[in-house]
């Protein structure tokens, strides 16, 4: 895993943008309301860090390292390639990534990338795992959800210890998302736009490729649900709750 050896002809996307967030925190709500802007095109959750190549036979493998390739290097150049044909199709300037398990995998995008951005986005640990037990449909105790979900909560905290960029909250998105969006619109360097705030129905409403539940296909930004006190939030999603300044007498981290 390394940096391009030559960004200029390894790389066809320019500044692209990665939202790290973990599950159930909002991201497509935020996706949408970005994806409504005339120069960000952010469509559904692409996956593309489980795109591989394999060279089939030595000899492949010998040829490329010849070339100067080694396997990661050819992943970063499908999936180069394949951010860059969807974002030639919108015809937008740039292209905007949420999907969540990217966290797992920050230090490889930012290689990469080496010009892409970073937008990170929180929501109260005990909403967060509460939603993902909601949308498991039974397949896991309230336990089980909040354990996976801390999973996810760890790596984007890896991440924003690791990476610059800016951190939205859930929770001032829903309460005042044109001061949200201004400020993200504000760290790319674009003019804001007022069809941010009533986005229309997402294009891609899809069980597995992000949120597809009625608040998402109103087209517009909906209340979020109450915090949790104090008193029901699980022991094991207290010390990130601190991290994130959630819990009262505490400051959320830089």
């Amino acid at each position: 895993m390394r940096p391009p050896a030559d960004p200029a002809a390894d790389r066809l996307l320019t500044a692209p943008v990665f939202v790290m967030s973990p599950v159930r925190s909002g991201s497509t709500l935020l996706r949408a309301m970005l994806n409504a802007h005339s120069a960000l095109h952010a469509p559904h959750e692409l996956h593309v860090r489980r795109l591989t190549v394999g060279f089939g036979t030595a000899l492949a493998e010998k040829a490329m390292a010849e070339l100067g390739h080694n396997r990661a290097d050819l992943e970063h150049l499908l999936w180069d390639r394949v951010l860059h044909r969807e974002l030639v199709r919108s015809g937008k300037r740039y292209i905007v990534d949420k999907t969540p398990a990217n966290a797992f995998a920050y230090k490889r995008i930012a290689a990469c990338w080496p010009d892409a951005r970073f937008v990170f986005l929180l929501r109260h640990p005990a909403s967060i795992a509460a939603s993902w037990f909601e949308a498991g449909a039974g397949s896991r105790t309230p336990e089980e959800a909040a354990a996976d979900a801390l999973r996810y909560m760890k790596a984007v905290q890896r991440a924003r210890t690791a990476l610059p960029g800016p951190t939205v909250r859930y929770e001032d998105l829903t309460a005042d998302p044109e001061k949200e969006t201004r400020a993200i619109c504000a760290f790319l360097d674009l003019p804001w736009e007022p069809a941010m705030l009533a986005y229309g129905r997402p294009d891609v409403v899809v069980k597995g490729l992000g949120d597809w539940k009625d608040k998402i296909r109103s087209g517009s930004v909906q209340p979020g649900r109450d915090l949790p006190q104090a008193e029901e939030v699980p022991e094991i999603l207290r010390p990130m709750c601190e991290t994130w300044g959630y819990l009262p007498g505490t400051a959320a981290s830089a």
